[in-house]
């Protein structure tokens, strides 16, 4: 359980860089180049991937490859959403609500060997 607890948390932080490095040069760098949005992008991924690939080698311990992926995934859902709405002033819409219920679906599946 531990194994787990710490991957999801370094999961969580690192798509928290992630999800900026994907999408805060919409709002912050929209008057720039693209080049200078992607260089400050891919600088602030290296901060996701120094989270995200010990994560991934520690929840790896404990889980499969396909449950390391359903999980990220939801992950980036409950991630992305709150900056969707807070930072970017996007609508919330339902469709993150039903998004998200597809992918308690897919967490039931990929981790139903584990519940039962």
């Amino acid at each position: 359980m531990q194994a787990s607890l710490i991957a999801i948390g370094l999961l969580f932080c690192s798509n928290i860089f992630m999800t900026f490095a994907w999408y805060a040069h919409l709002k912050e760098l929209n008057h720039k180049p693209w080049i200078i949005a992607a260089l400050v992008s891919w600088g602030i991924a290296l901060f996701e991937y120094l989270l995200q690939v010990p994560a991934n080698r520690i929840g790896y311990t404990v889980m499969n490859v396909g449950q390391l992926k359903i999980l990220q995934e939801v992950i980036t859902l409950s991630v992305f959403v709150p900056f969707a709405v807070l930072y970017l002033k996007e609508p919330l819409k339902l469709d993150y609500l039903w998004a998200g219920l597809c992918l308690l679906g897919a967490v039931f599946f990929i981790f139903r060997d584990k519940i039962t």
